[in-house]
């Protein structure tokens, strides 16, 4: 492993192109930051600087240490910062849209509460437009909903495309009304399917409403109609409508992680990292 004094001499002189200049920064004799660069030559075996009497300049090896000086001190200052903190603790107000409640968010609070045991966590589940209220009426302090694509409120997590989905084998004729199964409004997906069925000029009838995902996936496992929802959360026992049925295609939608303003610093930053890994682990933002 490199030396991190000998690697912040080096990076000091590759900025300035001066060892005089770069002891001059550092607080230390000209002679002390030469000798650093001697031995992390020695050690890389390669030369890192061409210089002279009149010039200091960075060989092509010289560059390509920069980029790993700097990623080994970043992870050394990463990891004094990770042990020198405290355990993260205390209360955290969780709003979280039903739709990532049976699919994604259990291995993340698994996580989380495996990491963060002395954070108590209240979780409410809704609607996403009923959440975002919520936040803005400071009874959140951490959102994870939906948002329409397009939008900029919020941190992205993942992008996604909304499908129809159905039971296996479920008829529908080309001319008949959409048999519908929906959240009540403020549903995001609701509204979307809406407008792409009013913009294709396809008639449609509600066949149920549900607040909770559990109730839509029963009702369109039962062959009751068909339901707008996420492509990377398709819920076990359903499948993507057949394209007979000729329904239009619907819009992205974007799952976002917001905070009130006043939130906990360093809970929020640790059920943010929770959340945006288990979402680098699951699907690639676009």
């Amino acid at each position: 492993m490199y030396d991190p004094v000998q690697l912040r001499s080096f990076l000091a002189v590759a900025q300035a192109l001066s060892f005089t200049r770069a002891a001059a920064r550092l607080g230390v004799r000209q002679s002390t930051v030469s000798q650093h660069v001697r031995r992390l030559e020695a050690e890389t075996g390669r030369p890192l600087f061409v210089r002279d009497t009149h010039s200091v300049s960075l060989t092509v090896d010289g560059e390509a240490m920069v980029t790993f000086a700097r990623d080994i001190l970043d992870a050394g200052d990463r990891a004094r910062r990770h042990f020198a903190a405290g355990p993260v603790r205390g209360r955290l107000r969780l709003g979280v849209s039903d739709d990532l409640i049976s699919t994604y968010l259990p291995r993340v609070l698994h996580d989380f509460r495996h990491r963060h045991p002395l954070v108590h966590l209240e979780l409410t589940v809704d609607l996403s437009g009923t959440l975002h209220h919520r936040l803005d009426a400071q009874q959140l302090d951490v959102l994870f909903a939906k948002r329409l694509a397009g939008q900029d409120r919020g941190r992205l997590v993942w992008r996604d495309r909304l499908i129809w989905l159905a039971a296996p084998g479920h008829r529908l004729g080309p001319d008949e009304p959409v048999p519908l199964v929906a959240y009540p409004p403020p549903s995001i997906s609701r509204a979307e399917a809406l407008d792409a069925l009013g913009a294709a000029g396809r008639a449609w009838q509600l066949a149920c409403t549900s607040t909770s995902l559990g109730g839509l996936v029963a009702a369109t496992r039962a062959g009751l109609g068909v339901m707008a929802h996420s492509a990377e959360l398709v819920p076990p026992g359903l499948v993507p409508a057949p394209t007979g049925h000729r329904l239009p295609p619907l819009g992205e939608v974007e799952f976002v992680l917001l905070h009130r303003d006043g939130a906990p610093a360093d809970t929020v930053a640790a059920l943010a990292e929770a959340i945006l890994t288990a979402g680098a682990r699951t699907v690639s933002p676009s």
